[in-house]
């Protein structure tokens, strides 16, 4: 699944997230790794030497990224 955003692209897989910002930059994880947070329609990658957040444009983007993934959105 892809889910376009105001900042670029989220390439969604069962098992890994993989985002495209629009200025070049990308950032990986695996779903493990991953929170999704309603507050701020946030998707969290935490685990060993990954750490990131992502500020997405609305709800109904993080409900399909997380439908997407199988997980709970906090």
């Amino acid at each position: 699944m892809v889910i376009e955003f105001s900042g670029g692209r989220v390439i969604v897989s069962p098992q890994e997230v993989l985002v495209k910002l629009s200025s070049g930059v990308s950032l990986y994880a695996m779903v493990d790794d991953l929170r999704m947070l309603s507050a701020g329609n946030i998707m969290v990658a935490d685990g060993g030497a990954v750490r990131w957040h992502l500020a997405l444009d609305d709800a109904n983007q993080l409900a399909d990224i997380a439908e997407c993934l199988g997980i709970d959105i906090d």
